[in-house]
Parts: structure tokens; C-alpha cells; sequence
């Protein structure tokens, strides 16, 4: 009787967990989605403004393109200087939109700490909740996302990405795609890659399961960087196809996934490194991505 309640327990603290995650992920991609809705809107807005600049004044007649694409000061079609709000704004968003990507590969790992969690409450050694795992895990990819904000301002600022956050150069989307592919064939990729294939591994392999809530954040930090060190190449990829093309984002997604879920033995990283590499040659000798 008391090894069925302590089973029914279990099974409801993982569906209370499971259930938490997916309703973490649904709102991250529901506000992804409510983000490309208005950044879309504000761009026709901006689009029907330019056309209006662009009617002719007398003689000659000015083209959109031209009245949207001043020289200097940062400003072409329809890129502006960021202000320190602005920054703010793409942080959140990129920070929400790593939620929404990655808390489901994680899902596994955050279930299998919320079962060992309960029992050992039940032997009266309690761990750490699992909201401080899950949180070190998701404070790693925020940390993340501060990094890629840079570097889209970065790129901004060499103009080599579009108003809508994708790449404006077919050298710049051909490099990274290549990059990207040579990286799945790495010792790096694989050792980054095995500690989230095997999570109970990556735990007994760092002093196993804590009961402290910061020893159970900074495990939760580490498996985050372990991800991270697995997945920034594929991430970059958001630079080249749009960081807030939604298909792009959920073709990554749903990768990273696959990635870690499927058999080990199973060559996907590999497969995927050849497809890049063969991409990113196309793209570099002409070819439309």
C-alpha cells in the first residue's frame, strides 16, 4: 500500500512538472508569435511611410528604397541606433524566445531531478526543489541571450542583417551556414552533446543531486553551459534564415530536440553538419538560400 501512494506521488509531481514546462514553453511561443505579428504590422506601417516619402515632389521621383536607407548614423532601411530600451526589448525578447526553445530538450532532465527529488523526500533527505535546477538551467541561456543581443547589435552595425533580423549578405549567411556545419563534426559538439543525451551521467559526473538550493542552481547553470557549448552554432543560424522567422525558429527547435532525445548511436549531428556545409557552398557560389 505504501510503495502504491509513494508511485501515485511520484507520477503526480512529474506531471505537476511536466505540466509547469509545457505551460512555460506555450507561453514563451505564443508571445514569439505576438511579437512577429506586431514587428510585421509595424513594418507595413513603416513601408507605407516610406512610400509616402517616396512620392515625387515636382520633378523626379524618389524610390522607397532611397527614402528609407539615409547613409550613416547607422540608419538603413529602416535600422536605427539602439537606445538602451530597445536594447532591454531584444534581450527579453531573445531570453523568452531560448525559454520557448530549449525548455523542452531539457524537460527529461528537469523530470528525471523531480522524481529523484521526491524520493528522497520520502527517506527524510529532501533535495533542493526542482525550480532551482530548472531555473539554473534557463539562467544559463539568459546569460545567452545577453550574448546574442550583442552580437545582433554588433551585426546591426556592419549592416549585415535586415530589418526583419535576418542576414543581408550572402557571404555572411554562407560563412556562418558552413561554420555551423563544421562545428556538428567537432570533439566539442560530441562532448557538449553527451552530457545532454545522458543526464543522469552529467549529474553522478558532477557530484550527483543536491540538497542546498544554490548547489542544485549552479547544477542546473552548469547542464545549461553544457547546452549552450552543444547548440550556439545552431543558434547562430537564427542570423541567417531570421531570428523571428517562426519556422526557422521551430525547425532549430524541434533539432535540438531530436538531437538529444534520439539514440546516441543515431549519426543526426553529423548528418545535419554535411546538409550546412553543402548549404552554406551553395550559398557562396550564388545560389538563393
Amino acid at each position: 500500500m505504501a510503495s502504491t501512494a509513494l508511485e501515485n506521488t511520484l507520477r503526480r509531481d512529474r506531471l505537476i512538472v511536466g505540466a509547469a514546462l509545457a505551460a512555460l514553453t506555450v507561453v514563451s511561443w505564443l508571445y514569439i508569435l505576438w511579437l512577429v505579428k506586431t514587428m510585421d504590422m509595424d513594418m507595413d506601417m513603416d513601408m507605407d511611410m516610406d512610400m509616402d516619402m517616396a512620392m515625387p515632389a515636382g520633378d523626379g521621383m524618389t524610390t522607397s528604397m532611397q527614402a528609407a536607407a539615409p547613409v550613416g548614423e547607422g540608419m538603413v532601411m529602416g535600422l536605427h541606433p539602439w537606445s538602451f530600451t530597445y536594447f532591454a526589448f531584444m534581450f527579453v525578447m531573445w531570453a523568452v524566445m531560448m525559454v520557448g526553445m530549449m525548455t523542452p530538450s531539457a524537460a527529461p532532465m528537469i523530470l528525471i531531478y523531480a522524481r529523484v527529488g521526491r524520493a528522497a523526500e520520502e527517506k527524510g533527505r529532501p533535495l533542493a526543489a526542482t525550480g532551482f535546477f530548472a531555473g539554473g538551467y534557463l539562467l544559463a541561456w539568459t546569460a545567452f541571450s545577453f550574448i546574442a543581443t550583442l552580437g545582433q547589435w554588433a551585426l546591426e552595425r556592419a549592416l549585415l542583417l535586415t530589418p526583419m533580423m535576418a542576414s543581408a549578405s550572402a557571404l555572411f549567411s554562407g560563412l556562418v551556414l558552413i561554420a555551423a556545419g563544421l562545428f556538428q563534426w567537432t570533439p566539442q559538439k560530441d562532448a557538449c552533446l553527451s552530457h545532454c543525451q545522458a543526464p543522469l551521467a552529467f549529474v553522478h559526473a558532477h557530484g550527483g543531486f543536491r540538497r542546498e538550493p544554490a548547489g542544485a542552481l549552479a547544477l542546473g547553470f552548469r547542464h545549461g553551459l553544457y547546452c549552450i557549448g552543444c547548440c550556439w552554432a545552431l543558434m547562430a543560424l537564427l542570423f541567417v534564415g531570421g531570428v523571428m522567422n517562426v519556422l526557422w525558429i521551430a525547425a532549430i527547435a524541434i533539432f535540438v530536440l531530436a538531437e538529444k532525445l534520439l539514440p546516441p548511436r543515431w549519426p543526426v549531428s553529423r548528418i545535419a553538419g554535411g546538409v550546412l556545409i553543402a548549404l552554406g557552398i551553395w550559398v557562396l557560389a550564388g545560389g538563393a538560400l
